[in-house]
């Protein structure tokens, strides 16, 4: 892959070059199936894991470990992947990160044992973090500024579309040929995007690129991520007052201050700290991660709502939650086109307030809401995030140097994946919380038989995710008792929930007060190209 170095006109924009090569449009094209692959396995997997762990005989830590690997691959190594891109391509850091997902999913669907599935899940990840920057910073270098917006609101359409699919794709195949074919579908995805890439593609490089590594701060940004990560996915378990889950969480502060030391020391840094003197920039950072909060950590609860309080399968839940990814689809490139022409300030204010009065809707929905209320939610909450994606995406890329795009898009995808986390990990504190307090007196109230100490724990746990606690055997009026208590204690959880996400979301629509219009999106269509 190495070619000569020229450099494009200033006066000849991306747009305008002849030929299919570095067209802006077929670029967009080409790197969407490739996110669509990586996105589209987000949400796919989770379908196929009970088949998985019946048919390799996996223990429940196990199957979630098929989760957590790919999770934490992916969180650690998202930015030092997009400086790769900034340092030898993004074209080469797209195609190698398309040819080694598809192969892990290929090595996916022939494992034999969960272990294997395990590790190729985390190799997935790794190859994943290289796939998402690469496709931020093609785009940005492609696109001329007055277009970037758009380009990224059918990225974000894209990714809602994916989204969405994986749920129904999923469960189709698992039910009808088998919980393999769910990787070996990304097989031939992956080639056809490969072969796009290698056709269409043109790699941009800035002349002042970087050119050495930060290894050091590599290995400290890693370290620090992993404890981050691994303290919010454990605290559910451990419990956030648990001498392990602190342990790690002060390692990943004393991680990123020693980080954030060095980088300040070293000549040519993994992320220049400079970066962030850039108040749009900061703000579109921690917009990202406030409105991962809110959107990944209030969805969580909602499958467990759809599936295990009104009995829907994994199918079904995913149709009705089409009203969400169907306005996220539907309203990406509106975004786009909307943020282009007035600025992302107010479109992304309006989207977190969209945002914010949705959790509070939903945090009212009770066992019994029927599906036009929920629908009505569901759009409004889609519709919230459409402007949040696109912009806060344009935010933070389109206010970094083009030398760093790469590192831009990493931040972006790692803001991303840690306010999921700490989303997630929040409101399942909160949900065990509420649950744990009312539980017992809901129980009592309904005049059902009294439960030992470890009996109530252990239906407690299951009430947390919607399930009932109704043992085998009993009179089908108090089935329906145990039934109505466990539902009811979880939607007030869930509420609870849905509660804090929306004070979150009102939080995240101050911070997008700051931010602005992307200062150096301009660059992208004088780079230089390969």
């Amino acid at each position: 892959m190495t070619s000569q170095i020229t450099l494009a006109k200033e006066s000849e924009p991306a747009a305008t070059r002849p030929g299919l090569r570095g067209h802006p449009w077929l670029t967009l094209f080409a790197v969407a199936i490739g996110v669509m692959m990586v996105t589209l396995d987000g949400t796919i997997v989770a379908v196929a894991n009970p088949a998985i762990q019946q048919d390799l005989g996996a223990t429940l830590a196990e199957v979630q470990w098929i989760t957590n690997g790919y999770l934490l691959a992916l969180a650690v190594s998202l930015i030092t992947a997009g400086k790769l891109g900034d340092r030898f391509g993004h074209r080469q850091t797209f195609l190698i990160g398309i040819a080694g997902f598809a192969l892990s999913s290929a090595a996916i669907g022939l494992s034999t044992g969960v272990e294997l599935v395990i590790g190729f899940r985390v190799a997935q990840g790794l190859f994943g973090a290289l796939l998402m920057p690469a496709a931020l910073g093609l785009l940005r270098a492609t696109f001329p500024a007055e277009k970037l917006n758009m380009a990224i609101g059918i990225w974000g359409m894209v990714i809602g579309a994916s989204t969405a699919a994986g749920p129904i794709v999923g469960g189709l195949l698992v039910e009808h040929v088998s919980w393999q074919s769910v990787f070996f579908i990304n097989v031939p995805v992956g080639i056809v995007a490969l072969l796009f890439g290698l056709f269409i593609l043109v790699d941009h490089r800035a002349a002042n690129a970087p050119r050495s590594f930060d290894l050091l701060g590599i290995l400290l940004l890693s370290a620090s991520m992993f404890s981050l990560v691994w303290a919010l996915i454990k605290a559910a378990e451990w419990g956030w007052s648990d001498s392990r889950t602190l342990l790690f969480l002060a390692g990943s502060v004393l991680g990123f201050f020693l980080f954030a030391l060095w980088e300040t020391k070293v000549s040519e840094p993994l992320i220049p700290l400079g970066m962030f003197r850039s108040l749009p920039l900061s703000a579109g950072t921690v917009l990202m991660v406030l409105m991962a909060f809110a959107f990944m950590g209030g969805l969580f609860f909602v499958t467990f709502y759809l599936q295990n309080v009104h009995g829907m399968s994994p199918v079904d839940s995913g149709l009705h939650l089409l009203p969400l990814t169907g306005m996220m689809i539907i309203g990406s490139p509106l975004a786009g086109a909307a943020i282009t022409k007035i600025g992302p300030r107010v479109p992304l204010v309006a989207g977190m307030v969209a945002t914010a009065a949705a959790c509070f809707g939903m945090a009212r929905l009770t066992p019994d809401t029927g599906t036009l209320t929920m629908s009505l939610w569901f759009a409004l909450l889609g519709l919230g995030l459409a402007p949040v994606m696109v912009g806060a995406t344009e935010v933070i890329v389109g206010n970094a140097p083009l030398e760093l795009s790469g590192v831009a898009g990493g931040l972006q995808q790692a803001a991303m994946q840690v306010g999921g986390s700490l989303g997630t990990a929040v409101l399942g504190a909160v949900m065990a919380g509420t649950v744990g307090n009312s539980f017992g007196d809901n129980w009592r109230a309904a005049q059902l038989p009294p439960l030992t100490p470890e009996q109530s724990e252990l239906a407690e746990k299951g009430v947390q995710v919607g399930i009932a606690p109704v043992p085998q055997g009993i009179p089908a009026e108090i089935a329906q008792k145990i039934t109505d208590v466990a539902h009811e204690t979880f939607v007030d959880g869930m509420g609870t929930a849905f509660t804090v996400a929306g004070v979150v979301a009102v939080l995240a629509a101050v911070v997008a007060c700051f931010t602005k219009r992307g200062e150096n999106a301009a660059q992208g269509a004088g780079a230089a190209h390969i």
